[in-house]
């Protein structure tokens, strides 16, 4: 209807009544009928009365209106009472009505009343309202209440006078009789209805006294169930009587008779459920609240344990509720007392009824509701267990006899029918199966039973509905919901039990890994969350763990074992997080806790396993250290204990595993260090790059001494272990994936997983990637067999095209592959052919060379096309297959290792013979004798065996080289070989491993060994050496590591040749690789094409400088990677570089720049270059000067000169000329020197003497300085000398060491061997020998007329004037500029050069001029003049210090010694300095201790006094 209707009423009227005749058109019901009509009129009647009540419609009009609709149906006046009711409610509670429309409402209703009956509006209507609006009197309701009072609460006593108690007795009489067999319920109905009409008995008595009989006679219910159906069929009357027993029962114990009888007429529907329920207390509302209660007490219980408490007082306040309480408390409780009754007769609907209204578990948590659930379960189960359990007939177990009551469920005799009858009962008891072990064995036999051998599934079979029916396949998944529900929850009351735990192993192993997984989360996470007395038995297990903790200790390991596996036996779950937590922050406790869980069960083993994953993948923790540029502690920690424990006890890998690919195929590489300990420790392959040379040496063996001397741990007992990995692999397939995802990961890691994480988190993870590929792929290739290794593996081509998998990892993971299958083949033709036992060497040789061509040709092939044709012009297929697919092992014995092993062997013998250990006995010394003795030999055959390959090999390597490089007479001049060979070959394998690298090594001398045609050696060594810039700024940290030793192998085969021209000469100077003008193949070389042994050596040091070039420059750069990186390679090649003195001064010097900026800054660079200044320091004796290197002539001197653009002639002077014009030159210089240094020695030599007293003239002070000056002259003479030759050195230094000078070590290969082999030098006088170097240096004052600051270093030589020994001194200016001016030493053909030529060339900021005009004598007379001068003034400044007072003196000497003290190069003062001065053979000691006290320079010496 619109609302606008209402108000036009008057000619809206006719439209409305229309519509509600067009709604009702016959005469239906409008409340009964199925049509939705009432709605649509109730909504109608209810606006027209609203509007009413609101003043829209006129009361009058309403009234008409109403009046009009009561005739219209029958039905509407009911609507219109039922539309009053309603607006009764609303306009008494003044929400959407006012208190006036209340006052027209009440006046609608009084004017309505003669439309509708009075029977109709007091039924309707409220009283209270009917009175408010005066339709009915005040005495109604007076009236109503005495009738009501009178119908339900008064009791009709009319008959108590006339009833007998004869007829009670009676009744009671026949009731409690020995029914015989002729007593049936009719004649007891008969009895008693006599008995009620002769003593005028109350019907309602006789019932109550039939059940009074019933209850002590429960019994008999076969007679008193028919007479109570007969006597009385309304249930409701029944129920009444019961329920009022049980309120008389409400505040004490109701007895057990009373809840059976009320169970057995619940079980025989005589009476309702819910009808007696209601009578039941206490209330559902109060038991929730009070289960809710005890889970809150039970958790405040626990958060209470973990509380330190200092009072002891309290700590005993806190206990748990005491047994007897609880069960006072379920004895009041008649719900539970009718549950349990129900049980006992076997109602289990009626039961599980009960249960439902109850809070889960609250029900079964009660013992006797539990024991008697359980007595039921065994009644139904007996027969299916008896008959498919097979029950050894010599064990008598205890019978259990079928229930008496025939409505209980029906006994099992097949396992299907279990799901039906017995599964439901497991459910609903849960955790409270504890209370009948039994009952639990019997539960896991039948489930073992069911899924060996009705499914005859296990963990690696599951079901699956095409192979067993769907009935069958429930079975499956009824069990694992029983092993959730109610089997593991109640192992965890089950304190120390072992044995349910091995019996509940049997049925859960054979689940998955994933299914077991889930099952043991729901056990440790949400069970103990529900169960009040599981909490407390969690907090209690927690706080014994925590104590337990605090106590191991490898001293007690066995003890604390023993409680550590009794409290694991019932609750793993949560303990093994406590133990692990506790690993992660100690790492010390990894060892004595795994040797402690040696007594767990094998259950407990599993739940480790779980435990293990779930705090790998715990949410909330940083996997990395603060600064995000190193995994954190904890992760490796964990690590660390995942391989010791799975190395030691039998626990399944499959799930750990199955989480390392999972977060491969999601990117994250960093559980990889998870693998990479595992197989460390269960294979006893070690993932490790810093091996010492013996260690690399016995890599190249066989496996046997490889497990004895190839790594840092021995490897034993592996056997088992790894075959449980192997085995764990196999059975989820995830050998080969993880080796793929591995692989894949390596470049992952820079792409995507790390795209915004700082460059050294980035090199740490990827060369974790590649050392648990490399450790994981040796261990598939020495444990499975090659057949399953074939298998299992795909091949090359589908590694390289379909997985993207780079060549460096394909032929790694194929190389075992490849070498099994040329040995098979070549075993198979042997046995072909008939004389295969009188085949000679040759022959053998041969059969070889035809299996190994049927192996690797379809190699060849399938890598053709992996490079373009152009590729292939410069080194063929078949050099790059052979390359990729042979290892150290195919190349050499290490005839050193198998000897050093076996002599180790027997020295270990030896020593067992002579032990006095009172625990080796005789039986155990010869076993222990015989296993070394078997030892020995295992090795000498494992050697005789390798040394026969290697022969193999090595003839098939001369067989193969003819064909490794192309003929250059169908090319082009460019020879593109050297950069392929290292592109494709040798750089991506030298960083593989450190076992490739020396690979690497080794390759190339067997190439040049070969004289392999178009291959040369020279050029592929400068290639290499040339630049290392890049190699090194690319490498992770483990890469530059191989890289050093690939260097380091390079370096020594190339010193081997420059040390010894007779082993250059055999084994490189007629050799193709030496070659340096290529011809056309048909045209004989000449024997100038060949380098010779000098030119060689000129290319060495070409090499070296070319090293150190780069290295400084990787050393200058701030980036962390390329400091880094050139430090690791230093030091692996530091056996063979820097040999030169030039070369090790400007490393040192850039090596300190970086140890003084990183000291605050990066630490780790800091303890780098330390390190290093450390490994030079012990390197100084062994360093030599260019001269001895290589030959230097006058010629590339003089080449040097022009450069440097200072052209002149060479002095022609014979040698012993220019030696005396050196020594002139050398004394003029010291002499002027030591004038000018004469009054701060004086000054000096004043400090030394006690002060001059007042009383003193000044005469004798004169006569005292004078003699004091000329023996300070005699006596520094010599040492003025040397002086002198410094400064002038330092001008020849400069001038070699200008940046032009350097140009002439960076021609290219043809340039230095094709050059001149010109003569060397005559060796000079003067040689420069760095007797011992020291790891500081100072800065000098230099006392003159005008003072100038000198650098001098701590680690500068003595002083021999005899052998002329002398020390650089550069400006400091220079020296903090940078450039090329750090400490060198020249070269001999630097310092034999002439003399006057090398004074004029002169750098701006040097020190000293050395002009060739000082040798005039105009000049030395103006020198002199000048000199007297100074000292005279000198004199007079003596004399006018005497005449002060001697405190002024004192304080004036105490400045001057203030400005003496000798500083560091970094500004530091040197606390104590001594130096030795070896002069005339005679020692003098400089001991310059700074004394803080007096403030002044304690000044020693022995022999004559100190020159300074």
């Amino acid at each position: 209807m619109e609302p606008t209707i209402y108000s036009n009423w008057e000619a809206k009227k006719s439209e409305f009544f229309k519509n509600i005749k067009a709604v009702i058109k016959d005469d239906e019901s409008i409340l009964l009928g199925k049509k939705p009509k009432g709605l649509d009129v109730t909504r109608a009647i209810y606006d027209l009365v609203c509007s009413g009540i609101k003043g829209i419609l006129k009361k009058d009009a309403l009234q008409t209106a109403l009046t009009e609709l009561i005739f219209i149906h029958k039905d509407i006046a009911s609507i219109i009472l039922d539309i009053f009711h309603v607006l009764d409610t609303e306009t008494q509670s003044q929400t959407d009505f006012t208190v006036e429309e209340r006052s027209t409402f009440g006046m609608i209703i009084k004017a309505s009343e003669k439309l509708f009956s009075e029977k109709m509006l007091k039924e309707r209507l409220e009283i209270d309202t009917l009175q408010e609006f005066g339709i009915v009197n005040k005495t109604f309701y007076t009236k109503f209440i005495k009738i009501k009072t009178k119908l339900y609460y008064k009791q009709r006593r009319f008959n108590l006078f006339r009833e007998e108690n004869e007829g009670y007795a009676k009744l009671m009489t026949e009731l409690n009789k020995e029914f015989g067999d002729d007593d049936n319920e009719l004649n007891t109905i008969e009895m008693g209805k006599s008995l009620i009409g002769c003593f005028n008995l109350d019907p309602n008595r006789v019932l109550d006294v039939i059940l009074e009989s019933f209850e002590s006679r429960s019994e008999q219910h076969e007679l008193f169930i028919p007479l109570l159906k007969s006597y009385m069929p309304d249930s409701n009357i029944i129920s009444e009587v019961l329920g009022y027993k049980y309120r008389n029962y409400s505040d004490e114990q109701t007895p057990f008779s009373l809840y059976k009888v009320t169970a057995i007429l619940l079980q025989h529907d005589i009476i309702k459920l819910d009808d007696i329920y209601s009578w039941l207390s206490p209330v559902d509302e109060k038991l929730a609240t009070e289960w809710e209660m005890e889970i809150n007490d039970a958790k405040e219980f626990v958060r209470k344990l973990n509380i330190v408490s200092t009072n002891k007082d309290k700590q005993d306040e806190e206990k748990e509720p005491d047994h007897d309480v609880i069960s006072e408390k379920y004895a009041t409780n008649q719900k539970f007392g009718l549950c349990e009754a129900l049980l006992t007769i076997g109602d289990w609907e009626n039961a599980e009824k009960v249960m439902n209204k109850l809070p889960e578990k609250c029900a079964t948590s009660y013992e006797p509701i539990a024991r008697a659930l359980c007595d039921l379960i065994h009644i139904i189960i007996e027969p299916v267990y008896r008959l498919k359990c097979a029950i050894p007939a010599n064990i008598r177990g205890k019978i259990v006899s079928p229930h008496s009551n025939k409505k209980s469920p029906p006994q099992v005799t097949a396992f299907v029918n279990l799901r039906n009858h017995a599964f439901p009962m497991f459910h609903a008891l849960g955790p409270s199966l504890n209370y009948d072990p039994v009952l639990l064995q019997k539960l896991l036999r039948m489930m073992r039973v069911i899924l060996e051998n009705e499914l005859n599934v296990d963990a690696a079979n599951p079901p699956t509905s095409a192979i067993i029916d769907d009935m069958k396949l429930a079975l499956y998944h009824d069990i694992i919901s029983l092993l959730d529900s109610c089997v593991l929850p109640s192992l965890s009351y089950m304190e120390c039990n072992c044995c349910v735990a091995e019996e509940i192993w049997s049925v859960v192993k054979l689940y998955p890994y994933n299914i077991r997984y889930s099952l043991y989360s729901r056990w440790k996470n949400e069970s103990y969350l529900v169960h009040p007395k599981l909490i407390r038995i969690r907090g209690n297990a927690e706080k014994e763990i925590k104590a337990l903790m605090k106590r191991v200790s490898k001293e007690n390991v066995k003890p604390v074992g023993r409680r550590i596996g009794k409290l694991t036996h019932s609750s793993p779950g949560f303990l093994f997080d406590y133990v692990l937590g506790q690993i992660q922050i100690y790492d010390n406790l990894i060892g004595p806790v795994v040797d402690a869980l040696r007594f767990l069960t094998s259950l407990s083993y599993d739940v480790l396993g779980y435990c293990v994953i779930e705090a790998l993948v715990s949410s909330g923790r940083d996997r990395f250290k603060y600064g995000g540029t190193s995994l954190s502690d904890w992760l490796q920690s964990l690590a660390n204990f995942c391989g010791a424990i799975y190395k030691k006890y039998t626990i399944e890998l499959s799930g750990l595993l199955q989480y390392i690919c999972n977060q491969l195929k999601a990117h994250k590489s960093l559980d990889l260090l998870i693998l990479k300990e595992i197989v460390q420790k269960m294979v006893g392959i070690e993932a490790a790059e810093e091996m010492t040379s013996e260690q690399l040496s016995a890599m190249c063996g066989g496996e046997l001494l490889k497990g004895e001397a190839g790594y840092f741990s021995q490897v034993r007992n592996t056997k088992k272990s790894s075959q449980r990995l192997k085995d764990a692999l196999a059975s989820n397939d995830l050998a080969v994936a993880l080796c793929l995802l591995i692989a894949q990961q390596k470049h992952c890691v820079i792409y995507r997983e790390t795209s915004k994480s700082h460059l050294k988190l980035v090199g740490k993870l990827y060369d974790q990637c590649q050392d648990t590929l490399v450790q994981f792929g040796n261990f598939l290739g020495s444990t499975y067999s090659v057949e399953e290794y074939v298998e299992r593996l795909p091949s090359i081509h589908s590694m390289l095209q379909e997985y993207h998998i780079h060549s460096d990892v394909a032929f790694f993971l194929a190389r075992p592959m490849l070498g099994h299958a040329i040995n098979q083949k070549y075993d198979q033709l042997r046995k072909n052919d008939s004389s295969s036992k009188k085949l000679t060497s040759a022959q053998k040789q041969e059969k070889y060379l035809e299996a190994v061509e049927f192996v690797m040709s379809p190699v060849i092939e399938s890598v053709r096309p992996l490079h373009p044709m152009k590729v292939w012009e410069d080194i063929s297929p078949q050099f790059l297959v052979t390359f990729w697919s042979l290892s150290m092992y195919d190349l050499q014995t290490p005839l050193e290792s198998y000897l050093r092993e076996i002599a180790k062997i027997k020295q270990q013998s030896a020593l067992l013979v002579h032990s006095n250990d009172s625990n080796n006995t005789m039986s155990k010394i010869k076993k222990e004798q015989e296993r070394f003795q078997a030892l020995i030999e295992k090795l000498q055959e494992e050697k005789k065996k390798q040394q026969e390959h290697v022969e193999k090999i090595m003839g098939r390597l001369n067989e193969e080289k003819d064909n490794w490089f192309p003929s250059r007479a169908q090319r082009s001049v460019k020879n593109e070989t050297i950069p392929k060979f290292l592109q494709l070959c040798l750089f991506p394998r030298c960083t593989f491993t450190a076992l490739d690298a020396v690979y690497c090594a080794k390759f190339v001398h067997i190439i040049h060994n070969l004289k392999t045609p178009n291959f040369s050696t020279l050029l592929c060594y400068d290639r290499i050496f040339c630049d290392i810039t890049c190699c090194v700024t690319t490498c992770t940290e483990n890469e530059a590591t191989r890289y050093g030793r690939f260097l380091n192998a390079m370096l020594e085969t190339v010193m081997r040749w420059h040390g010894d021209q007779a082993t250059f000469n055999k084994e490189c100077a007629k050799f193709p690789g030496f070659v340096t003008k290529f011809r056309v193949s048909n045209q004989c070389s000449d024997t100038n094409d060949n380098v010779g042994y000098e030119n060689f050596r000129h290319v060495c040091y070409k090499w070296h400088f070319k090293i150190a070039k780069s290295i400084v420059t990787c050393l200058s750069s701030k980036d962390y990677i390329q400091i880094r990186n050139a430090f690791v390679i230093l030091m692996h090649i530091q056996n063979h570089f820097p040999v030169l003195l030039r070369t090790e001064q400007v490393i040192q010097k850039r090596v300190e720049k970086v140890r003084d900026e990183e000291k605050n800054k990066r630490q780790d660079l800091h303890v780098l270059a330390s390190s290093y200044l450390g490994i030079l320091k012990l390197k100084c004796n062994q360093l030599i000067p260019e001269s001895e290197f290589h030959q230097v002539s006058e010629k590339a001197l003089q080449e040097e000169k022009t450069m440097n653009g200072d052209a002149g002639k060479i002095d022609k002077k014979p040698l012993k000329d220019r030696e005396r014009s050196e020594k002139k030159l050398i004394k003029v210089t010291a002499e002027r020197e030591i004038k000018k240094e004469t009054p701060a020695r004086e000054s000096s030599s004043r400090d030394q003497r006690e002060p001059t007293p007042r009383e003193k003239s000044v005469k004798e002070i004169k006569v005292k300085e004078e003699k004091r000056e000329r023996e300070t002259r005699e006596r520094d003479e010599p040492e003025k000398i040397a002086f002198a030759l410094f400064l002038f050195l330092a001008a020849a230094l400069f001038a070699v060491c200008s940046p032009h000078a350097a140009d002439t070590f960076e021609g290219d290969l043809s340039s230095v061997s094709n050059s001149s082999n010109g003569s060397m030098h005559p060796t000079a006088d003067l040689v420069i020998v760095d007797d011992q170097r020291e790891s500081k240096r100072r800065k000098v004052e230099i006392p003159s007329s005008k003072k100038t600051r000198w650098d001098v270093p701590d680690n500068s030589p003595k002083l021999y004037p005899n052998s002329l020994q002398v020390l650089l001194i550069i400006d400091t200016k220079n020296h903090q500029h940078g450039g090329l001016q750090p400490w060198l030493y020249p070269s001999e053909s630097e310092t034999n050069g002439n003399i006057k030529s090398l004074q004029k060339r002169n750098d701006n900021d040097d020190v000293v001029e050395v002009k060739k005009e000082r040798t005039s004598k105009k000049e030395k007379r103006e020198k002199q003049t000048e000199e007297e001068k100074e000292l005279r003034k000198e004199k007079k400044l003596i004399k006018k210090r005497d005449r002060e007072e001697p405190a002024v003196v004192e304080k004036r000497r105490k400045d001057e010694d203030k400005t003496i003290k000798v500083p560091h190069h970094n500004g530091e003062e040197d606390e104590r300095t001594r130096r030795h001065v070896r002069m005339n053979d005679d020692v003098y000691i400089r001991d310059e201790r700074h004394d803080r006290d007096k403030g002044h320079y304690q000044k020693t010496r022995t022999g004559r006094s100190n020159p300074y």
